[in-house]
């Protein structure tokens, strides 16, 4: 699956429904001829290289839970577990499953259920460590499954500077404390990966230093990786069979930035250029991006778009390209209400003010539009404090954004660890107001109406929308989602006129309006946003005295 943001979304479905869906792919995953893995994270891949520093090619393996049984024995000594999202209770995992109810688990979360408690662990635990690590480690904590998966220590933060010494002191015998907390890494301490990662990984930047409330990537050092080690990183890819590589970082436009984050074009067109020379890579696909630089600087897009466009997977027939191709991108816009947005996010919004946020979201959206960019961006429903004024705002950006070629995704707030809102109350699907389930179907009726295939695909989805409703949707969450919910299944808007915020009849017109330039404010005090350190231009894990294995949670 080369396409991040659908098996993202697919991830997130209720697991008891994965078969009848379609998507039950764990009998699917490539091996290779010695069942081993032919891909991995690329957190894994990292922890693999530098295990690969003290011990040998052949204390070491990479699988997948369905071949753990070959490669966990009775000389196993450590097994390691990366958890991306191992209890399903990120930003869209914990809302998509609930829409079946309260008790339904994604997949993403049975899938770790499934390794953590696997038989063949089970066999062997009594010599052997278990060590899970992975940016979702802090869920299995904060759920007190540490004890009950027999997990010896848990592994949170950048792991580059002490997965070495952990390794070290299990195989010596000592005992190992039961949580471990990785700072960020100098640049020399991140390795070059020697094998391939999952969809083409290839990170190119760490952090961001925009001091969003709700990101724990705010909190940490930022650094681009050399150009040197980024092509090094493809090429060892390329040799192993992809011809797809992903530009991981948390901000694209963060590249080699120049002073007060401006991006670095002549960097970044370097970068794209050294990527797609490298043979046998034919796409390169984006991860993260922000709305403030491509206004700040329209060229940006206008000279990354022949690579970005042209070597993207992605096609659509709004397309402009020849080949009708488009890059996808994910953009946070999280929220159309200034007071929230100055509250938890003003930085994403620099060199503009936190008031110039809409002009910023549609000129963005419209720039990039126009050079072929259709991002995936995602709003925030339930940040503390959130009044229904600030959803009809949100709302009312929605609206301004009715004809862009986009993909939106409505996610609830989760006071994710290591985080400013941690201590916060998260945000429940069965508590949505009628407003906020509004701006949640109307997202996707949005990307119904831009995605979908044919028009078969729509009418079961119009006839489906019902079904649901007055079968368990109204059980589970009362009548406050009726009218949002008939909205997706596409009624006719004058049935609806009296009883949602936004009329798609045409009888109203958008509050906001794409501008003709955003205004760069003049900041003669204002130093640029503090950024948490300085930036630097420029499954699992068995492991036994003879024999080691790593693993891929799925």
């Amino acid at each position: 699956m080369r396409s991040a943001w659908r098996q993202m979304l697919l991830a997130t479905l209720p697991a008891r429904y994965a078969r009848a869906l379609g998507t039950d792919w764990n009998s699917k995953n490539e091996i290779n001829q010695d069942g081993q893995a032919k891909y991995v994270p690329n957190g894994l891949r990292v922890v693999e290289a530098l295990l690969l520093e003290d011990y040998s090619p052949e204390d070491l393996a990479v699988c997948y839970a369905d071949q753990l049984d070959l490669f966990i024995g009775s000389d196993t000594r450590v097994v390691g577990i990366h958890a991306h999202n191992p209890l399903g209770i990120t930003f869209a995992t914990d809302v998509y499953a609930g829409l079946s109810g309260r008790d339904c688990e994604p997949i993403n979360a049975a899938e770790f259920r499934r390794l953590i408690t696997h038989p063949a662990l089970a066999r062997h635990r009594s010599h052997l460590k278990l060590i899970v690590g992975g940016p979702g480690a802090w869920q299995i904590e904060h759920n007190g499954l540490q004890d009950e998966w027999h997990i010896v220590c848990l592994v949170s933060g950048e792991a580059e500077e002490i997965i070495r010494p952990l390794f070290r002191s299990v195989m010596s015998g000592q005992e190992i404390p039961r949580k471990v907390t990785g700072n960020s890494p100098k640049l020399v301490s991140i390795p070059q990966v020697h094998h391939r990662c999952t969809l083409g990984v290839v990170e190119i930047t760490r952090g961001c230093g925009r001091g969003c409330q709700f990101c724990s990537v705010s909190l940490r050092h930022g650094k681009s990786m050399p150009l040197e080690q980024i092509v090094a990183n493809v090429r060892a890819q390329a040799a192993e069979g992809a011809d797809s590589i992903m530009l991981t970082t948390e901000d694209l436009f963060l590249y080699q930035k120049s002073s007060r984050f401006q991006p670095n074009v002549p960097a970044l067109k370097r970068l794209f250029e050294s990527v797609a020379g490298v043979e046998g890579i034919s796409y390169i696909g984006l991860t993260h991006g922000t709305m403030a630089p491509v206004v700040a600087d329209p060229s940006l897009v206008e000279e990354l778009s022949p690579i970005a466009v042209g070597r993207s997977i992605h096609r659509h027939d709004a397309s402009t390209h020849p080949d009708k191709r488009y890059a996808m991108m994910f953009v946070g816009l999280e929220t159309g209400s200034v007071r929230l947005f100055k509250e938890y996010m003003k930085g994403k919004s620099y060199p503009f003010r936190p008031e110039q946020w809409p002009d910023v979201v549609l000129k963005g959206m419209e720039t990039l539009n126009r050079h072929n960019w259709f991002p995936m961006c995602t709003f925030i429903l339930g940040l503390p404090g959130e009044t229904p004024k600030d959803t009809r705002e949100s709302l009312d950006l929605l609206f301004a954004l009715k004809d862009a070629k986009w993909c939106v995704v409505p996610t609830l707030f989760v006071p994710l660890d290591e985080t400013k809102l941690d201590t916060e109350q998260g945000a429940r699907i069965a508590k949505l107001t009628d407003a906020q389930w509004e701006f949640f179907f109307t997202c996707w009726r949005y990307n119904m109406d831009f995605f979908r295939k044919s028009t078969w695909v729509q009418w079961r989805f119009n006839v489906g929308v019902p079904l649901y409703y007055y079968m368990l949707g109204r059980k589970l969450f009362g009548p406050s989602m009726k009218y949002p919910l008939m909205r997706f299944g596409h009624c006719p808007e004058r049935w609806m006129r009296n009883h949602l915020y936004l009329d798609f009849s045409g009888r109203s017109k958008p509050r906001f309006n794409t501008p003709d330039k955003v205004t760069i404010p003049d900041w003669p005090h204002a130093p640029e946003p503090a950024l948490p350190g300085d930036w630097a231009q420029e499954p699992m894990i068995a492991f036994t005295a003879s024999k080691a294995s790593l693993m891929r949670q799925e």
